[in-house]
């Protein structure tokens, strides 16, 4: 698997997204490159190739899966990178209070935002928006650190007049997979593509002939492997420990929220009159402040 998503995507943000589908003496040269890119842009191909205790070729090759057309190309994106980088340090504030500290994570985290849309693919974008408006039945699942996005996922696709379905239960999960067939839509969230449970629910899934989409943050993994359409939101900052401990969620929740957005836009009047249903409803919960 090499990198499909857009040109000008960062060197880490490829190489966080396509470690874990690379061969084993191509990972470590990505992970190499990634532990130390300042280094890796002084270095030659077989400069790296000889820190990493592999041969040239398996340098280029790893290059090439990033979705560059030689090493020359890689180091100049990664020295644009760091320029970036450097850019934004110098803008943070010194403030070392705690709130400082939340401020410059806060601004540290805007500043690669972008990073989490740059493995999408128009083809994957149109198969999720595609699916949600012809499906008979729409299932989300999700397990651990996910769940939470799935409900928010199934409140915005009612409020947006596509009815879904979530249950937090495992076994709720696995009786509803069960009785879904074709025609039906899967969606599944996952940010490391490896929970057992959630794979479970997808073998019984794909048994059935639903259509299962992914949303994940790695370009390869079991999760993967069971779709039939994958959207790979990378991780913002750092790799796979990063995406399960917190960073990622954030990324994710974006991206299915304008994935929803981006379905109501796709359904005309049917999506604005299920919008305004929505809001007469959040209008009439809400009550007047009361007077002194």
């Amino acid at each position: 698997m090499t990198w499909q998503g857009a040109s000008d995507s960062h060197p880490s943000v490829r190489i966080a997204s396509l470690a874990p589908s690379m061969q084993p003496t191509e990972r470590r040269v990505a992970q190499w490159i990634a532990q130390d890119r300042q280094a890796a842009v002084e270095c030659s191909a077989q400069d790296i190739a000889d820190q990493v205790g592999v041969g040239r070729t398996t340098v280029i090759r790893a290059t090439r899966t990033l979705g560059y057309d030689g090493f020359p190309q890689l180091r100049v994106a990664l020295a644009q990178e760091l320029a970036l980088e450097t850019v934004a340090d110098d803008a943070e504030p010194s403030d070392q209070t705690r709130l400082g500290k939340l401020r410059q994570s806060v601004a540290q985290f805007s500043g690669r935002l972008g990073d989490s849309v740059a493995a999408l693919t128009a083809e994957g974008v149109d198969a999720f928006v595609d699916a949600l408006d012809t499906a008979d039945r729409v299932l989300v699942v999700a397990n651990g650190l996910s769940g939470p996005l799935a409900l928010d996922l199934v409140l915005r696709l009612n409020a947006a007049g596509r009815p879904a379905e979530y249950f937090s239960d495992g076994m709720a999960q696995m009786i509803a997979a069960r009785q879904l067939g074709e025609g039906s839509t899967c969606i599944v969230l996952s940010g490391s593509g490896a929970n057992r449970a959630t794979l479970d629910v997808m073998e019984a899934v794909r048994a059935g002939g639903a259509h299962q989409i992914v949303i994940t943050s790695f370009a390869k993994s079991a999760a993967h492997d069971l779709a039939d359409t994958t959207l790979v939101v990378p991780p913002v900052k750092g790799g796979f420990h990063d995406e399960l401990m917190h960073t990622s969620r954030a990324a994710l929740m974006l991206v299915t929220e304008l994935l929803v957005q981006a379905f109501v836009e796709h359904r005309g009047e049917r999506g604005r009159q299920a919008r305004l249903a929505a809001l007469s409803v959040l209008a009439g919960s809400l009550q007047e402040p009361r007077g002194e």
